[in-house]
């Protein structure tokens, strides 16, 4: 399967082939920050699936804890991809409008889940120490 990222203005665009090696919604502060919204939803795919990357982006380092890299496109500001896990890029899984990824299956930080989002019981549920 072969999908294609794109930011709004559609200036960039990244292809990566197959299926995330992680799929998750997170209620975390800077998810929340980085998307303006209740939640963030982030797809990781292994750094050799991604096959191709066009247009200008940026780079914003977040101090964390825990540090980051965030790209987004230089045109109209969409952050599409992030680091985090050795050998793989986080993806903004809302990126991939037109090709869209399966349903997500973990909830990360589900105690700092807004009171009125409603998620699937049968998500696995992640809370880091």
């Amino acid at each position: 399967m072969t999908r294609i990222a794109r930011c709004c203005c559609q200036a960039c665009s990244i292809e990566v082939e197959g299926e995330p090696t992680l799929n998750a919604v997170c209620n975390c502060s800077s998810c929340k920050r980085r998307t303006g919204s209740a939640f963030g939803w982030s797809a990781y795919f292994r750094d050799e699936d991604i096959k191709s990357r066009q247009g200008e982006l940026k780079a914003y380092v977040v101090k964390g804890p825990p540090t980051a890299t965030r790209w987004f496109c230089a045109n109209c500001g969409t952050t599409m991809i992030w680091d985090g896990m050795p050998g793989q890029t986080g993806f903004a899984a809302g990126c991939f409008a037109e090709t869209p990824l399966p349903e997500p299956n973990i909830v990360a930080y589900d105690d700092r889940r807004c009171p009125w989002v409603t998620l699937p019981e049968t998500w696995m549920k992640y809370s880091p120490s």
